[in-house]
């Protein structure tokens, strides 16, 4: 298996358990309360990554300070995005949120692909990629009638 494939094995891996993960933060947030749900979820989470950091880490815990500040964002992203996706799947259901998600996500990739931002290699939105939006967007509308 190529290491192309490999990854988007591992990143469908990540979008089944995105669907799994905002059932389950919705379930919570109907018992506990949105709030109180995504602050048990970063608490679980930062336990997890923790044990992670010391059993697997080959990284260095010093080199987060030259990181750039906007790179820091991520726990601040992670908090609205447990707490958008519990609050909408019970109102719209997991597929509906779910299609949501995933029609935003790509077109958001592909702006941050086109400009290059955060460091990462321009990949210029071309014309496949805009038939593939359009496609995708014609999808997520099918699913939802």
């Amino acid at each position: 298996m190529t290491a192309r494939i490999a990854a988007l094995l591992i990143a469908a891996l990540a979008g089944a358990l995105m669907a799994l993960q905002g059932s389950l933060n919705s379930a919570l947030g109907k018992v506990a309360g949105l709030w109180e749900a995504t602050f048990l979820v970063q608490i679980t989470g930062t336990l997890l990554a923790v044990g992670l950091l010391f059993a697997v880490s080959d990284g260095s815990l010093q080199k987060l300070w030259s990181a750039p500040w906007y790179t820091w964002l991520g726990g601040v992203l992670g908090v609205a995005i447990i707490f958008t996706v519990a609050a909408s799947i019970p109102k719209v259901g997991v597929a509906e949120a779910t299609t949501a998600i995933i029609v935003a996500q790509v077109l958001t990739a592909c702006i941050i692909d086109h400009l290059g931002l955060f460091g990462l290699q321009s990949i210029p939105f071309t014309w496949w990629r805009w038939v593939g939006g359009a496609l995708l967007a014609a999808g997520g509308w099918f699913l939802l009638r």
